[in-house]
């Protein structure tokens, strides 16, 4: 009984690899007949200047691009719940570098995420949604992407966890995940939304952090519905709820400013948004900003979903705050008037142009309070802008109050001038105050 036991398991782990090996062998297909060498490329200036556009348009700098580094070198440290990837050097260094790749190569990794060498790579490179992108802006991208300074810089080897430190889950989550695709332009729709749906889908790649992701990382089937970050500890609202940072009502030329400038009529941004407005949109031109305005408002406003709650929830589960409600709501109230008043008002009421209103605004009573959380625990200022070129920033205060504290007045700000959402616990402070996140 034991060798029959022991050959059933033996021929299991051989499917088992066989199946594997064909799915690798499916993820490495390569149908492109890629050129051998760059020596045929000369882009033209335009191209360049489109190219470097383009790259603004899609951020690539604030991964490629390590804090105090030289630009596009790489060497970033990207968490994801998985371990940490480091971003590669993208300048045109031929030996750690892209100096050998060809415009092919290029639009191979942004289309099908292969590396030049048939890597599979991580989809923390968002080619889930640049397979959106032409041909004609990857060729443009690369174009710039090669005239920028080459540096030398060796890549770094990325700090994952078993499995997901190997080619054969990264190519059974391709097989379950992804498949390339191109931008399909609605003829019903018209000619700015199309636009729009190009930039925010693909080069944009706003899914990436507006949507929720499964337990493999993979992104919901509901575009831009909302999802949390857990290794930078902040929310990326729904953009398709009206509670949370939906834009139907909004008049267009408000989510033009909010993109260009990072603060409107109608909201401001902060944390991650902040650095994609400071490093992204507000190069953009009127025309493709409007374009994605127009987009974002066509999209269907759904119920603001339940979304799940933080890991630790699964342990923890959300607890009420110790003591009697109303004590703890005196507490929050007493900190308020001290601590927050002088700049947000006695009624939440705000400052216009300075700082922002807590009455009625959806970024403070959101489902999931990690953005409050993080904002107050790190402090934070609005993107420096030509718009804006000096905003009022806020102060952290996660050396001033306790994680009670900080429970007590986010729960009485959450609940105070018509605010109704639900108190926030002193575990949850203590969670995200453990997350280093920016």
């Amino acid at each position: 009984m034991k060798r029959v036991a022991l050959r059933v398991v033996l021929a299991l782990l051989v499917l088992i690899a066989v199946l594997a090996a064909i799915v690798v062998a499916l993820n490495f297909r390569d149908e492109d007949e890629i050129p051998a060498t760059a020596a045929s490329f000369s882009p033209t200036r335009e191209q360049v200047a489109r190219g470097e556009y383009l790259a603004r348009a899609g951020n690539c700098s604030a991964c490629h691009t390590a804090r105090g580094g030289a630009p596009y070198a790489g060497g970033r440290a990207i968490a994801t719940p998985f371990g940490t990837i480091y971003s590669t050097n993208i300048t045109p260094d031929a030996r750690t570098g892209i100096g050998t790749w060809t415009p092919a190569y290029f639009w191979r990794a942004m289309h099908n995420g292969r590396s030049k060498d048939g890597r599979l790579l991580y989809p923390a490179f968002p080619y889930t949604e640049y397979t959106l992108i032409t041909r004609e802006d990857s060729d443009a991208i690369f174009a710039y992407l090669w005239s920028v300074p080459a540096v030398e810089q060796p890549r770094r080897m990325h700090e994952l966890r078993f499995p997901y430190d190997n080619q054969i889950a990264l190519a059974v989550w391709r097989a379950l995940f992804f498949e390339p695709k191109q931008f399909e332009p609605d003829s019903a729709r018209p000619a700015d939304w199309n636009r729009g749906a190009y930039l925010v889908r693909g080069l944009g790649h706003c899914i990436a952090c507006h949507s929720a992701r499964n337990v493999l990382g993979a992104s919901s089937d509901v575009e831009l519905s909302g999802g949390l970050i857990p290794a930078m500890g902040w929310y990326a609202p729904s953009l398709v709820s009206r509670d949370e940072a939906g834009v139907a009502d909004w008049h267009a030329a408000d989510i033009v400013t909010l993109l260009k400038s990072g603060a409107s009529p109608r909201g401001s941004t902060m944390g991650p948004m902040a650095e994609v407005v400071f490093r992204s949109t507000q190069y953009l031109s009127n025309e493709d900003l409007t374009a994605m305005a127009a987009y974002l408002k066509a999209l269907p406003q759904a119920p603001p979903k339940e979304t799940d709650p933080p890991w630790w929830s699964w342990f923890t589960g959300r607890r009420t705050p110790r003591g009697p409600a109303e004590e703890f709501r005196r507490q929050g109230a007493q900190i308020y008037e001290k601590s927050c008043a002088g700049c947000h008002g006695d009624h939440g009421e705000g400052a216009v142009g300075a700082y922002p209103a807590l009455a009625g605004n959806r970024a403070v009573t959101l489902h999931v309070p990690a953005n409050v959380i993080r904002a107050v625990l790190s402090g934070g200022y609005l993107p420096a802008t030509a718009g804006n070129p000096r905003p009022y920033g806020m102060p952290p205060f996660s050396h001033v109050l306790s994680d009670e504290e900080i429970a007590a007045v986010l729960s009485y700000i959450r609940s105070a001038w018509g605010n109704a959402a639900q108190p926030v616990s002193p575990l949850e402070v203590l969670q995200y105050r453990s997350v280093r996140g920016k």
